[in-house]
């Protein structure tokens, strides 16, 4: 529990954050932004306030769980680090985007249309650089049925998912810099989709390869 109190004290801070902001709040809160830029999403300013820390919040004890219950339990002990760095990193990610929503509503000049972009880019270049060290588990990285199903084919595989993860990242943020626009999100939805489509199915051809050369697939397990 020790590697995750980042996550708990970003929950913490955030509901801390949220709890000062929410009687400053206006009776409707924008919540979601269209593709050309314009709110088309609204909450009341108790919703605005606490669903995020309360999810924040879920997923902190649910991120703490999971090694404990995963048939690959034994792998932690290679990529445990990496795992509480990417949960710790995804609760500070959540909390910066809730602060730009309550923030933005307060009337901070914040411009969500371009700042939300970057930090998602950003997000993205983060798990690109750690996918490759990620070992199989059950509820961590690029998880199909042929990675689970040969340790070389997960490796592989990782290896591949970095190397696209971190080119969605580099369209995201090069997306910010683009007059807002739908045409720029359906430019940028074409480019990402299949970019992180690529690895899945790139491990199912790997593991084809692997069954035609006569090699072992079975159930991954560490070196």
């Amino acid at each position: 529990m020790r590697k995750m109190m980042p996550a708990v004290f970003i929950t913490l801070a955030t509901l801390a954050f949220s709890w000062w902001a929410w009687p400053q709040l206006p009776e409707r809160v924008v919540t979601h932004w269209g593709a050309n830029g314009q709110p088309n999403g609204w909450s009341s300013p108790a919703f605005a306030a606490f669903l995020m820390p309360g999810i924040m919040a879920l997923l902190t004890l649910i991120f703490a769980a999971l090694p404990n219950i995963d048939p690959l339990k034994k792998n932690y002990e290679f990529h445990g680090s990496v795992y509480f760095l990417l949960v710790n990193v995804v609760i500070g990610f959540t909390a910066v985007v809730q602060v730009l929503v309550i923030g933005s509503a307060l009337g901070w000049p914040i411009d969500i249309n371009a700042t939300l972009p970057v930090l998602l880019g950003a997000l993205f270049l983060f798990i690109g650089n750690l996918l490759p060290r990620i070992r199989p588990n059950w509820f961590m990285g690029i998880r199909t049925p042929w990675t689970l199903s040969s340790e070389r084919v997960w490796r592989k595989t990782h290896r591949v998912g970095g190397y696209a993860f971190t080119l969605a990242g580099l369209v995201f943020i090069g997306l910010a810099f683009l007059p807002t626009g739908r045409k720029n999100t359906i430019v940028m939805l074409a480019l990402v989709i299949p970019i992180v489509l690529w690895p899945v199915v790139y491990s199912y051809l790997e593991w084809r390869r692997e069954k035609e050369e006569g090699g072992t697939v079975g159930n991954p397990t560490a070196p």
